[in-house]
C-alpha cells in the first residue's frame, strides 16, 4: 500500500508546499456554498507556517528555521526547539504534517542512545497545534523524544480524496475509515523509524490510537486515551429518541429513588432540526463544511467556537482562532470520514468498550472534571480487562474535554507521571 523509506531528516522532507487553494466548497448533494460565489482569497503556505508557529510559540516553542519566538519577558524558560516536517507516506503524495522535539528541546540532532518516543495526537477539528500548551513540559522528561502529528487528510497533513463505504454496509464503513487512518500512522512510524511508542490520542485521537494498538500491540508500549470517544454501546433507543427530538444521553431520565418525571414534548423546530442533523451526519457533512460554506463569515463561526475557552486570554484565543480557520478552510477530506465511525450522538458504530477489552499494553484513561465524554466508559473498560494489564484512570479539575487547553498544569503532570511509568 505505501512505499517504504529510511529515516527522514529535516533536509529531506517538505518543508513547503504549494499553496493551498481556498477551492469552492461545493455541497456533496446540490448545496451551493457561499465560497463558490466568492472565491475570496488564498491561504498560502507562509501565512499557514505563520499561523501555526506564533500559536507554538505561546507555548514556548521555537520552531527551527522560523522568525517567529517566545516573548522572552513573559516566559519564564528558554526556548523549546521543535523541528516542524511533512513527512511522506507513499507515491502518491501523501504526507503526515509532523512536529518533533528532541533532547529537551535544546537541540535537533537525534540522540544515539535508545529513547523512548511519545507520539501524541489530535482529536476532531483540530491539529497538532491545539497541543500548544502541553509540549514545554513534557518536553523535559529526560530521555523522551516528542512527536506530534496531524492525521492524514485533517490538519496541515496531505489531504486526499476519501472515499467512504456508506453504501457497502455498517461493518465496511466502518472498517474502511479505520484503515484510512491506522495504516497511515503504521506508514508514519515505519518512515520515522520509531520501533515502540507510547501514544496519547484526545478524543477522535483517541479512538484511533485504540485501535491502533489493537492491530499492532508490539509498537506501543503504553496506550494514554485522553476522553476518547466512541466506547460505551449505544442506548437501545438512540435513534427513536433522536428522531423524537430528545437528547440522546437519557440524560432526562430519573435517578435512583426518584420518581418518573413526565418528559415534556420536544418542538416541532426541535424535531426537524434533530432530523435534519441526523440526516447531515449521516451523509458525511462535517463542520469544516459548514465553516467554508459560510464564506466570509466564517471567521465569526471559528472565534465563536473558540471563545468557549473562557480560560484562556484574549491573545491565547486570537492565536487559537487564526490556527483552526486556516486549518478549516483546507479542502475536504478524511474529517468526513467521522460519520463513519460514529452514529449521531457521538456513540461509535461499533463500540470500543468491549474490543478494548482485549488489550494487550498498559492503558490510561484521562477526562475532564466536567468532561461531556462520560468517564464511566473508561471504568467499564477498566473493569473488563480485570488487572490482565496495568490500568490508571484519572480526572483532571477544572477542565472539560480539551483539558489539555483548560488545565494544562495538571494534565502535564499527570502525563509525565505515565511517561515516567514507562522508564521504571
Amino acid at each position: 500500500m505505501f512505499k517504504k523509506d529510511s529515516t527522514p531528516s529535516l533536509a529531506d522532507t517538505k518543508q513547503s508546499r504549494p499553496p493551498w487553494l481556498l477551492h469552492a466548497a461545493a455541497s456533496r448533494s446540490g448545496i451551493l456554498s457561499l465560497s463558490k460565489l466568492w472565491p475570496w482569497g488564498v491561504i498560502d503556505t507562509r501565512t499557514q507556517n505563520t499561523q501555526e508557529h506564533e500559536l507554538l510559540a505561546q507555548g514556548g516553542i521555537t520552531v527551527v528555521g522560523s522568525p517567529i519566538t517566545p516573548n522572552t519577558e513573559t516566559s519564564a524558560h528558554s526556548p523549546v526547539l521543535a523541528e516542524i516536517m511533512d513527512v511522506d507516506i507513499d507515491s502518491h503524495g501523501n504526507y503526515i504534517h509532523t512536529l518533533v522535539i528532541r533532547n529537551g528541546g535544546k537541540s535537533v540532532e537525534a540522540e544515539a542512545q535508545p529513547r523512548h518516543n511519545l507520539v501524541m495526537t489530535h482529536g476532531y477539528f483540530t491539529g497538532v497545534g491545539f497541543f500548544y500548551r502541553n509540549y514545554y513540559d513534557l518536553s523535559q522528561v529526560e530521555g523522551w523524544d516528542i512527536y506530534s502529528i496531524d492525521w492524514l487528510g485533517m490538519g496541515r497533513s496531505s489531504r486526499p480524496t476519501y472515499k467512504g463505504c456508506r453504501a457497502e454496509g455498517e461493518d465496511k464503513r466502518v472498517s474502511h475509515a479505520e484503515e484510512f487512518f491506522v495504516e497511515s500512522l503504521e506508514e508514519w512510524r515505519k518512515r520515522m523509524g520509531i520501533e515502540k511508542m507510547t501514544l496519547c490520542g484526545h478524543s477522535f485521537g483517541g479512538y484511533m490510537n485504540s485501535v491502533y494498538a489493537l492491530k499492532y500491540p508490539q509498537h506501543v508500549e503504553k496506550l494514554v486515551l485522553v476522553s476518547p470517544i466512541g466506547l460505551p454501546e449505544a442506548p437501545p433507543d438512540l435513534e427513536e429518541r433522536m428522531r423524537n427530538g430528545y437528547s440522546p444521553s437519557n440524560s432526562d431520565k430519573p435517578k435512583d429513588g426518584e420518581p418518573p418525571a413526565a418528559p415534556s414534548k420536544p418542538s416541532m423546530q426541535r424535531v426537524m432540526l434533530f432530523r435534519t442533523a441526523m440526516s447531515l451526519w449521516d451523509r458525511n457533512y462535517t463542520p469544516q463544511w459548514l465553516v467554508r460554506s459560510t464564506g466570509p463569515f466564517s471567521r465569526r463561526l471559528i472565534d465563536w467556537y473558540i471563545g468557549r475557552f473562557s480560560l484562556l486570554t484574549e491573545e491565547q484565543r486570537r492565536g487559537m482562532a487564526a490556527y483552526s480557520h486556516q486549518i478549516a478552510m483546507l479542502p475536504e477530506s478524511s474529517a468526513s470520514a467521522l460519520g463513519d465511525i460514529l452514529r449521531p450522538g457521538a456513540f461509535a458504530r461499533r463500540p470500543l468498550v468491549g474490543r478494548l477489552s482485549a488489550i494487550t499494553v498498559p492503558t490510561t484513561f484521562m477526562y475532564g472534571s466536567h468532561d461531556w465524554v462520560e468517564h464511566t466508559g473508561g471504568l467499564e473498560v477498566i473493569r473488563r480487562i480485570g488487572g490482565r494489564v496495568a490500568t490508571h484512570l484519572y480526572r483532571v479539575p477544572n477542565a472539560g474535554h480539551n483539558m489539555h487547553i483548560d488545565n494544562p498544569t495538571v494534565f502535564n503532570r499527570f502525563l509525565v507521571s505515565e511517561m515516567k511509568g514507562v522508564q521504571v
